[in-house]
């Protein structure tokens, strides 16, 4: 079974209390309730860059441009008890973007400091690897989640220089 093929834009700014990143609380779906990266599916026939564009308009309004986007990483998340949720993770940062996040049916964004990232709402796995992304550490990841589809099994991480 092949994973789908998903991914997450990370905006970001200065505050006056450090950087801050802009999450949201997921309102429907994969992963309701928790905060999450804007992004979503791949479709066919598009590309990463043009998939998180069109993902972030839809999710809360605003419009990056792909020459704006700073690849971060990829991301493979592994579901041992539900392989169809495994899912392939294109990661992007941008600091440029038009518009206002606003709230959608899908997400209600809000920034976080980078330093209190609201990790007890968010997969267990964001930990491990979303500081990491911030900072300008480009990594591939592989998460492993336990059978109970929420715990970190296993992660594990090497430095990352594609462009995908």
């Amino acid at each position: 079974m092949t994973a789908a093929h998903v991914t997450l834009c990370f905006l970001l700014r200065d505050g006056v209390d450090g950087e801050h990143v802009l999450l949201g609380t997921k309102k429907t779906g994969f992963g309701r309730g928790k905060v999450v990266g804007v992004g979503g599916h791949v479709e066919p026939g598009e590309t990463a860059l043009q998939a998180v564009c069109r993902e972030v308009m839809e999710e809360i309004s605003v419009v990056v441009e792909a020459a704006d986007l700073i690849p971060a990483g990829i991301i493979d998340f592994v579901f041992p008890a539900r392989p169809e949720w495994n899912m392939y993770t294109t990661v992007y940062l941008t600091r440029a973007w038009v518009g206002e996040p606003s709230e959608s049916d899908e997400i209600a964004p809000e920034w976080f400091p980078v330093s209190k990232l609201p990790v007890e709402r968010m997969w267990a796995d964001a930990e491990h690897w979303l500081p990491a992304m911030i900072s300008g550490q480009r990594i591939a990841v592989r998460v492993d989640l336990a059978a109970d589809n929420e715990s970190v099994a296993e992660v594990h991480t090497i430095d990352w220089v594609g462009t995908d």
